[in-house]
This record gives structure tokens, C-alpha cells and sequence, in this order.
């Protein structure tokens, strides 16, 4: 007997059983919890440039790398933590993506105090879910005038690393924006 074929996004419809977890169950299902939205934050500032395969089968790295992003912890970390993650086979050894990693920590931290939370901030930006459901994937941007104006404000906020591209696929990960196609059947999975 033949599994009935679901339909989902073309990056989510593969074989790599990581990805297509990620696609079917945390992508574009919004998630408030300051550490996961740090997590996804530091992830997607190390995908740029590489493919988000690499970097979700690389994730448990990161999370030992990152303290596993407690965002106190990783505001704390230092040039000789740096130095020890540059030799860190088991993540991507970028010099200026790890630096940004910590400057983002702690930005994080300011923007807690002014906001309450990490969530509550980005919650200034887009206050509840932005739901598309494209029809096709070129229906699908690649960023808006929403993660344009957050970028500018990211940067003044002390974030570093964060362009329209990687915050508008940033607020697709934590699911302050869905873009799951119209023929996706986790597209209510927000």
C-alpha cells in the first residue's frame, strides 16, 4: 500500500528528513520564545551565502557552539571564544557571522530592556502574522518593505549582520510571516 503523496513547498517536497521536518512543522509557525527566536536569528545570518540545508544539519552544533543561545551567554563571550570557535570544525568558521552572532546577543539585550522581550520588539515591526499563501514560488519575495524598515532600525539598534534578504527569511522561520504556497498542506500550520 502506497503512502498518499502531501503536498508541500518545493524546498520542504525532499528526502533530507531535516529538512523537510523543519518545513512541515517549524517553518512559518509563529514562535514567540525569546532563545528560539535568538536561535533562529543567529542561523539565518549563517546561512547567507549557503544553503539552509547546511546550516539545519549543522543546527546542534550551533547549539553547543552558542551556549545554546542564552542570550545572557553569548553577550558575555569574548575575542578568546571567538578564537575557540574559528577552530570549531563542526560549525561554519566565519570570523565576521560569529562576531555578529554576539554583537546580535547583545543588542538583544538592550532592546529587552526597552521592549520586555526580544518578541515584543519585533512585535513593533509586525504585530501579528502576516499570512500570503502564494500561489507559486515566484509569488514568494524575497524581502518587503517591512524587513527593509527593520533592518534600518535593527542596524541603529546595535544589530549587525541583518539585511532586507536575511530578515525578511528570518520572519518566515519564526512565523511572523507564512509563505507556505496555497497547495502546501501545512500552510494553517501557524
Amino acid at each position: 500500500m502506497t503512502k498518499p503523496t502531501i503536498s508541500r513547498c518545493p524546498w520542504g517536497d525532499t528526502k533530507d528528513k531535516i529538512v523537510q521536518d523543519y518545513h512541515d512543522h517549524e517553518w512559518g509557525k509563529l514562535n514567540l520564545d525569546d532563545q528560539y527566536l535568538y536561535e533562529m536569528l543567529v542561523l539565518e545570518l549563517f546561512q547567507s551565502g549557503l544553503s539552509w540545508s547546511t546550516i539545519l544539519h549543522k543546527r546542534e552544533n550551533f547549539r553547543k557552539a552558542f551556549k545554546n543561545f542564552d542570550i545572557k551567554q553569548v553577550a558575555l563571550m569574548a575575542d578568546d571564544d571567538v578564537s575557540l570557535l574559528l577552530q570549531d570544525k563542526s560549525i561554519i568558521r566565519n570570523q565576521i557571522k560569529i562576531r555578529a552572532a554576539i554583537k546580535n546577543a547583545r543588542a538583544i539585550s538592550k532592546v529587552k530592556e526597552k521592549y520586555g522581550s526580544l518578541a515584543k520588539y519585533l512585535q513593533s515591526f509586525v504585530p501579528t502574522q502576516i499570512v500570503h499563501h502564494p500561489e507559486t514560488v515566484d509569488e514568494v519575495p524575497a524581502s518587503n518593505e517591512i524587513a527593509q524598515e527593520m533592518t534600518k532600525q535593527m542596524k541603529k539598534d546595535g544589530f549587525f549582520f541583518v539585511g532586507p534578504v536575511i530578515i525578511y527569511s528570518y520572519l518566515q522561520g519564526i512565523g511572523l510571516i507564512n509563505d507556505h504556497l496555497e497547495s502546501c498542506a501545512f500552510k494553517y500550520n501557524g
